[in-house]
């Protein structure tokens, strides 16, 4: 088996494994920049051909047409395996779902397919496209708690508790989960957020938006560095930055759509009244927050959404991640949704260990099965959390290594 470089494997390596052993659809990797996916994919087969889109020789071969292509990389000959074809940063060439379609149709029986990039790869997932059944979606996340314990392809229910070793815990929380900084010091990790950043303005935005006005998204950005964990008014971000309210929507959404961050919206039976209200942000990446309560949140936040999209990516049915406010103003952090129905809730305390009266409210209220408070801050305990029905106050560190 082919390990991952520096002695870090993923969980998505296996998960990446089992889809080519079962299937035959190309297997459209996505996620932030510099969270691993190229050197997941190539870790795969040390002979995968690996073609980037930003190198100017391949870009030219692959504007040549999926048949050149094809030549090029001798998929003609007879192999004991399937090759594996890597295309990465395809998603920049204007007519890249044409090229991918054309190669899947022709050479899908002779080479395993991965695709590599931002979500722009998985926006058409809404909707009928030309590549509709012809690819599977695997949304890859930063580093979890969940993932530095087992690499184990997840079920769709939560792990045995273990407890992560304590030197790795809080590196996770001071460095983040993307995999460089992490295994560096918390020089490096600085370096690498300014330029990280930088990266996703000036490059990410250009190439694969239409907005021109970037000095006014870097206000932006800089604005929604400060409300991770807060709702968003989209008229109060447009007045700040000097656009238009439909301008702002656009722009955050760009920034979500980018793995800058994410949203959160309220859960309703009425999900048409869920869509009315103000979603909660969320940065995807929690080293660079500042205020002990918001970063605290912001790493439980990640963690749940890498856990619904895990295993809903993997077939285990449809998982929302939303919050639950009323118009007294209480307000439980998260709701886990599994099929419809909220499954589980989530109050993040850093070092509160008051039961919130909020979380036996909304428990009886949604009729959630499992209410925790999870605390940062906490020591572990190797104990089941969701053996309890009643409201708990749960450590961090035990739920969370309970999730993929």
């Amino acid at each position: 088996m082919v390990q991952q470089p520096r002695g870090l494997p993923r969980l998505y390596t296996g998960v990446l494994r089992e889809h080519f052993a079962r299937n035959r659809q190309m297997a459209f990797v996505t996620g932030p920049r510099q969270v691993g996916k190229t050197t997941t994919c190539r870790a795969l087969d040390p002979d995968a051909h690996y073609l980037n889109w930003d190198d100017q020789d391949e870009r030219a071969l692959i504007l040549r047409g999926p048949k050149a292509v094809a030549a090029a990389l001798g998929l003609a000959r007879l192999t004991r395996d399937k090759p594996l074809v890597v295309f990465d940063e395809i998603h920049k060439h204007g007519r890249w779902k044409t090229f991918l379609k054309g190669f899947f149709d022709g050479f899908a029986d002779h080479a395993r397919i991965a695709v590599t990039g931002s979500s722009r790869l998985d926006v058409f997932r809404r909707g009928g496209d030309s590549l509709m059944g012809r690819y599977l979606l695997y949304r890859m996340h930063p580093l979890s708690v969940g993932e530095l314990l087992r690499q184990e392809i997840p079920t769709g229910e939560p792990t045995e508790v273990a407890r992560l070793a304590p030197v790795k815990w809080h590196t996770l929380y001071a460095h983040g989960g993307f995999p460089e900084p992490y295994q560096k010091d918390r020089r490096f990790h600085t370096r690498w957020q300014s330029l990280r950043v930088q990266q996703l303005v000036r490059e990410d935005v250009r190439d694969l938006t239409r907005i021109q006005e970037i000095h006014q998204l870097e206000v932006l950005v800089e604005l929604l560095q400060d409300r991770s964990g807060m709702a968003l008014s989209y008229s109060e971000l447009a007045r700040t930055v000097n656009v238009t309210v439909d301008t702002a929507r656009r722009w955050v959404d760009a920034l979500v759509a980018l793995h800058h961050g994410f949203l959160v919206r309220p859960w309703f039976k009425n999900v048409a009244k869920s869509l009315r209200k103000e979603p909660k942000w969320y940065l995807n990446d929690w080293s660079g927050i500042d205020d002990p309560g918001q970063r605290a949140e912001t790493f439980v936040a990640c963690h749940l959404l890498k856990a619904v999209q895990t295993w809903e990516d993997l077939g285990h049915g449809r998982h929302e991640l939303r919050y639950l406010r009323d118009k007294q103003q209480r307000e439980v952090e998260f709701c886990i949704v599994r099929a419809g129905k909220p499954w589980f809730l989530v109050e993040v305390k850093r070092a509160d260990t008051n039961l919130s009266p909020a979380l036996p409210y909304f428990q009886r209220q949604v009729g959630c099965k499992h209410a925790f408070q999870a605390v940062v801050e906490l020591e572990f305990v190797t104990a089941d959390p969701f053996a309890r029905t009643d409201p708990c106050v749960v450590p961090a560190a035990t739920l969370l290594s309970m999730l993929p």
